[in-house]
């Protein structure tokens, strides 16, 4: 009778410790891809010699990041990610000039959710975050220091992670990153409650990334 009520806390046991190593809570991640980028318009401004320039837009250029998530449920994690993109600023209007070299930084805390079993071969997924977009300073073609800028901006996500083992997988990833620089006066709005008030236009510089990469969970 001992012995059996031995075994049977033995199977219990090993049943607990198997269950906890296919309960992954935490997955890393690194990515690599191409992001597509624009920037923002504003007044026209003569530069002799050259044109006349009434845009600074980042161009299209390699990216990757790093990311870490923790699984609060079996479909919900919560992490942050970083990604940094290594460009060139335009001027763009009657002609195109490069400014200089570029690095734009993403830093976001996010919420995914992840479709299907934990255990399942492929999980589509979406996410969601807010943070920060940073602007690095650069140095200009003729020597001139320009200062960064660092921005509020959010990220949205659709993916899949594709499991061939147990704990490495692969994923693909499409990312819209739209960052806040500015707003342009368009006129004014008047009612009769709340009187009047200039009414603006956002822009936004936007960053579309579309990445693959390897995920590890434990």
């Amino acid at each position: 009778m001992f012995r059996n009520a031995l075994l049977a806390v033995a199977f219990v046991a090993a049943a607990g410790v198997s269950a906890q190593a296919q309960d992954h809570r935490v997955e890393l991640a690194g990515t690599a891809g191409w992001t597509f980028s624009d920037g923002v318009s504003g007044g026209s401004v003569l530069v002799p010699g050259f044109g006349t320039f009434n845009r600074l837009d980042p161009k299209d250029a390699f990216s990757w990041g790093l990311r870490i998530g923790f699984l609060v449920s079996e479909n919900v994690e919560v992490g942050g990610l970083f990604n940094l993109q290594s460009t060139k600023l335009e001027a763009g209007g009657t002609t195109t000039l490069e400014l200089g070299d570029q690095k734009i930084y993403n830093y976001h805390g996010f919420i995914a959710y992840n479709f299907g079993a934990s255990d399942a071969k492929a999980r589509p997924y979406f996410l969601g975050g807010a943070g920060a977009t940073q602007y690095a300073g650069l140095t200009t073609v003729g020597g001139r220091e320009l200062g960064g800028n660092t921005q509020f901006s959010t990220t949205w996500a659709l993916g899949v992670k594709m499991y061939p083992g147990s704990n490495v997988g692969l994923m693909l990833e499409g990312r819209w990153t739209p960052t806040y620089i500015k707003s342009d006066s368009e006129g004014w709005w008047c009612d009769p409650y709340w009187g009047c008030y200039v009414v603006g236009n956002a822009q936004y510089s936007n960053q579309w990334e579309l990445s693959g990469g390897i995920t590890l969970r434990f």
